[in-house]
């Protein structure tokens, strides 16, 4: 996918912040749509399907978090990338995203180079999809990395893309104990600078959705899948 076949969707309160942020981006190509809340963002998210929406927490009407949940819901959007904008010490505000289903987060201010630098990350992940075997069978579970879908004794279960990056790590070695840093790498990306609490919070969600038992925490360690 060429960069002039990719839509970002950019939605933020502040008119300086969206046309600094799509100037950036939009000589590297990328196709830019704005928004100024959570209410247009659904809207515009729903009618030009974006690959990357860069959202901001704080705004009017309907704040990140939420428009976040509610774009989630949208079954032809599970593909998206959701990247969150937040400023310096919201760490809150990067739980709170995780949980809703965001994939990431940009602390703000942030220089225009590393800002591109991020983007370009994050979009890398949407080219090495599909890399690994398609479809995991362990048990009831099956793992259809193709279609980023779950089936869990026969039903279909929607999960947030990182929650399913996650899942599908450690399934793909039941038994092996995955390191945190290896976690990290693995599904974050080492460009992308995440708190530790970040897999703690995916795992929780993974647990609750998939079950309690299936995964186990190593203290001091990591993670594994207990087939």
């Amino acid at each position: 996918m060429n960069e002039k076949d990719i839509k970002i969707l950019l939605v933020d309160d502040e008119p300086d912040i969206l046309e600094i942020i799509g100037y950036n981006l939009s000589n590297e190509g990328y196709q830019i749509i704005t928004a100024e809340n959570g209410i247009k963002a659904i809207k515009k998210a729903k009618k030009e399907k974006p690959q990357l929406i860069i959202l901001d927490v704080m705004m009017p009407e309907m704040d990140g978090i939420e428009a976040c949940e509610n774009i989630r819901k949208i079954p032809e959007l599970k593909d998206t990338i959701i990247t969150f904008l937040t400023a310096r010490g919201e760490d809150y505000s990067q739980v709170a995203g995780f949980e809703a289903g965001a994939d990431d987060y940009i602390t703000k201010p942030i220089k225009p180079k590393l800002l591109v630098s991020k983007v370009k990350a994050l979009l890398r992940r949407l080219k090495e999809d599909g890399l690994e075997e398609s479809v995991v069978k362990i048990g009831n579970l099956i793992i259809n990395r193709e279609e980023y879908k779950i089936i869990l004794k026969n039903e279909e279960i929607l999960l947030p893309r990182k929650e399913f990056e996650l899942l599908s790590l450690l399934a793909s070695k039941p038994g092996k104990v995955f390191k945190r840093e290896e976690i990290l790498d693995k599904v974050w990306g080492n460009e992308v600078v995440v708190g530790g609490r970040t897999i703690d919070v995916h795992i929780r969600k993974l647990r609750e959705k998939i079950g309690d038992d299936t995964f186990k925490t190593v203290k001091g360690v990591g993670y594994k899948f207990v087939d």
